[in-house]
């Protein structure tokens, strides 16, 4: 059955019920998990607020708009890893030392970068061995931004990908019940439910199995391009059940694969409406009987089972591994869970309004101040198809930093994927909204320019315009924004071969959240502060071979 992860309670109740900031301390343990019936229980790394009530995924945070939550984030990981590490990989060095480098990242987070979870920021237990932009394990998340969902999640460089896959994430919530108890959607904790997604494999002792010897084990010993699992987790079982009563149910769907695409549908008909997509509502419903979830993304969907002809219905994927793979190429449908329908009607409080959150500001391309270029590459090995790691902008993670936003204002972002993988672009801190995606023409010829000449190395030309970008992209097929992902989100897929236009906001997105630092347009906390922030491909193999850049907000 699918269980629900425990929650804590991101905020305090003060003298006369007023909200004060809450305190949590999370570890990080070394534990097992139990991710089906029929299986051993399966080593892990667990967040919890103690080891024995750790679990995989961890509990999930629920935060009041406006009330700051403070996590002390503690390492309690064992001096080896239970799953491979590259140490080929430009990843958190520990030289001679044992311990396991770690740090938190809340993604679609608003908070200044020294609690950002910085990739460099990393610490081992007992702090024997910290990163160098380590500060603190103390970090403070001020709320002051739009209801949503987000998630946290492991962010160390070169081990994000092993380390989630051990089990290191986890969800959470903002809630403004003044804005959203009037909406009227499903609510309380029967009806209104986080759904994590993920895949895994097993050994039969019941061990995590992730392959040890990589795509070009010359290179790099143990690191592959993709991770998949042939078994689909939600909420930490492997495919589960549960039952339902007929009437309308809110899902928050998280994929938090490493990189497996979900293409969800519902058998018997049953359709979805979207509310909202990553950290922010919808401005409008939006139904669909069908839709693309990429690693990283959040779908927030109310389904209505008082309409199902039949008393199960499953919720599955069939969706290519990796996406979209080849040309014509027909993936098998996969069971993700199932839901056991109650036999008898019921009377149903809850609503979907015709609208939801439309104060929140459209689109504007006037605002932009700046346009950029970024390019996604692929690097192969001389002779083979096979990748040896893959770049943004032609530059290494630690090359100087390139992106320099100015804090309250927005920039067009026109993202270039040149490779033949669909890459679910983050960027972190700001929110954007897709403007249009189109294809390439010609595209090896784009490329190889962009690439600096038939060499193809790293460190290229990568000059959008002087090699004709505008050219190329006349007379291409323009790919249609699906509908429930047209508002303000922090994650969006590119596809391969095409230009996809961002409008990226570096400034609060609701006004009143930004006049809280006494400056229109400004955070409440000093962005220019800390080590700054990165944008990156959510592939977790991807960024854990530096599809990943810094980023410095300017004032």
């Amino acid at each position: 059955e699918l269980p629900d992860m425990p929650l804590l309670r991101g905020y305090g109740v003060g003298e006369g019920g007023n909200l004060v900031a809450g305190e949590l301390a999370v570890g990080m343990y070394d534990t097992t998990w139990k991710f089906h019936r029929d299986l051993p229980a399966t080593r892990v790394f667990a967040y919890g607020a103690s080891r024995e009530t750790a679990t995989v995924p961890g509990p999930t945070i629920v935060a009041m708009k406006g009330v700051p939550t403070r996590v002390t984030w503690t390492n309690h990981l064992p001096p080896h890893h239970i799953l491979p590490w590259d140490r080929s990989l430009a990843a958190a060095r520990v030289g001679n030392a044992a311990g396991i480098p770690t740090v938190a990242h809340l993604h679609g987070g608003v908070q200044q970068s020294t609690s950002d979870g910085h990739s460099m920021a990393w610490f081992t237990s007992g702090f024997a061995t910290t990163g160098p932009h380590f500060s603190s394990p103390a970090y403070e998340y001020p709320n002051q931004q739009l209801p949503g969902n987000l998630w946290y999640h492991d962010h160390a460089m070169g081990l994000t990908r092993v380390n989630i896959l051990a089990g290191l994430l986890g969800a959470y919530r903002v809630a403004d019940p003044a804005a959203e108890a009037p909406l009227g959607l499903p609510s309380g904790a029967e009806f209104d439910r986080n759904l994590v997604l993920f895949d895994r494999d097993f050994r039969s002792d019941g061990a995590l199995f992730m392959n040890a010897t990589g795509n070009n084990p010359d290179v790099h010993p143990q690191w592959q391009p993709e991770y998949f699992g042939t078994a689909v987790i939600a909420n930490g079982k492997a495919w589960p059940f549960l039952r339902v009563r007929r009437r309308r149910y809110r899902f928050r769907i998280l994929n938090a694969s490493n990189a497996r695409f979900f293409r969800l549908s519902l058998s018997g008909g049953l359709r979805f409406v979207h509310v909202g997509s990553d950290s922010v509502y919808l401005a409008r419903p939006v139904p669909t009987e069908g839709f693309l979830l990429a690693p990283s993304e959040i779908a927030d969907v109310v389904v209505d089972f008082a309409g199902s002809k039949h008393d199960a219905v499953t919720l599955r994927s069939d969706a290519p591994a990796p996406y979209p793979g080849d040309p014509g190429e027909k993936a098998d449908t996969v069971a993700v869970m199932k839901f056991v329908v109650g036999s008898k009607l019921e009377h149903d409080p809850s609503t979907v309004p015709a609208t939801l959150m439309p104060r929140y500001p459209k689109p504007d391309t006037r605002e932009a101040v700046v346009t950029r270029h970024i390019a996604m590459y692929e690097y192969t090995k001389n002779g083979t198809d096979e990748p040896t790691h893959l770049y943004l902008n032609g530059a290494a993670y630690t090359d100087p930093v390139t992106e320099t936003p100015r804090e309250g204002t927005s920039e067009l972002w026109e993202v270039i994927n040149l490779t033949d993988d669909n890459h679910p672009l983050h960027v972190h801190l700001a929110v954007f909204a897709v403007l249009k995606q189109r294809s390439l023409r010609r595209v090896d010829e784009f490329r190889d320019c962009m690439r600096g000449g038939a060499s193809g190395g790293a460190g290229g030309r990568n000059d959008a315009l002087a090699c004709g970008m505008r050219r190329h992209l006349a007379g291409g097929r323009r790919h249609v924004v699906p509908r429930q992902e047209r508002g303000w989100k922090n994650v969006f897929k590119v596809r391969p071969s095409t230009v996809a236009t961002l409008l990226v906001r570096f400034k609060p997105l609701e006004e009143s959240s930004a006049t809280a630092s006494g400056k229109s347009g400004r955070f409440p906390f000093d962005v220019t502060a800390g080590p700054g922030y990165v944008y990156h491909c959510h592939i977790l193999d991807h960024e854990d071979n530096e599809m990943m850049r810094p980023m410095k907000i300017v004032r």
